[in-house]
């Protein structure tokens, strides 16, 4: 079925790369134009590369390559008053809001004891804090539009159960679990879903650099919480596009009775 968002705009966070750059291929795949907002700078404490304007460029390449129109923005998600700007100039420009995936976030593997005040700070700053501030600055033009809409929040298997050596990322995790049902019972008046999704394991940039001696070191500290998380699956890791494929479900008319539901794509590892 093509065309299931045509003619809609989708504002996506975090979309120089990883899932947000194939939540907007995906979208403008099938009609959307895209709102892409990044940092396209350096993340705050993390192990892994950072995103660049090269990247947000490939970004807009890919997404015309679509057949999307595209308005991306550097811009930093805790920062609520570029954030804005950033928004309000692309609606705008695209003359309407109807879509918003709130996906910016990072991700500090440490042990309980190793994390410091302020990585604790800048993941609950940026997972938490951030998305706020795009539901803040994106739903009042959603509902402008009069036509209902769909909000995701990005999650985690970490705001499912839980994911070890990272107490900050699940803390903020499960934070965002719960602002997706309270936005949804507050939004749904104006005919507004808000779900969220949680991804397990997925191969994107986060995993580059040294995330995973990051990953491994931590776990040294106890290893026998290194099995939690193990997908039912015989695949470890999603691509990034089949969580796009389910962000497409959730945005889409297919799914327009659902709201406030934390919706798993990880094979099943939170009931491992």
């Amino acid at each position: 079925m093509a065309g299931r968002v045509a003619g809609k705009v989708a504002l996506i966070t975090g979309a120089a790369r990883g899932q947000g750059r194939a939540h907007a291929v995906r979208l403008a795949q099938e009609g959307a134009d895209i709102i892409a907002i990044d940092l396209a700078g350096p993340l705050p404490g993390v192990p892994y590369d950072s995103p660049t304007p090269d990247d947000l460029d490939e970004t807009v390449r890919q997404v015309k390559e679509a057949g999307g129109r595209i308005v991306a923005t550097i811009a930093d998600v805790r920062d609520i008053d570029a954030l804005r700007a950033a928004t309000d100039a692309a609606v705008a420009e695209l003359g309407r809001l109807d879509i918003v995936i709130a996906n910016a976030g990072i991700c500090i593997p440490a042990a309980w004891d190793k994390i410091t005040p302020q990585a604790f700070r800048d993941t609950i700053d940026t997972n938490v804090i951030g998305v706020w501030n795009t539901v803040m600055v994106a739903a009042p033009h959603v509902i402008a539009g009069g036509r209902g809409g769909s909000i995701v929040l990005t999650s985690s298997y970490a705001g499912v159960k839980m994911q070890p050596f990272m107490v900050h990322y699940t803390a903020s995790k499960h934070a965002v679990t719960g602002m997706a049902r309270a936005f949804a019972a507050e939004l749904g008046k104006y005919e507004i879903r808000v779900n969220s999704i949680h991804p397990g394991g997925v191969n994107t940039p986060m995993g580059s650099g040294d995330m995973q001696s990051a990953l491994a070191a931590a776990g040294e500290t106890n290893p026998l919480l290194n099995g939690m998380g193990t997908p039912f699956l015989p695949r470890w890791a999603a691509t990034a596009e089949e969580i796009a494929d389910t962000v497409l479900f959730l945005v889409g008319d297919e799914s327009k009775y659902i709201t406030a539901v934390p919706l798993s794509i990880d094979g099943g590892a939170a009931h491992f």
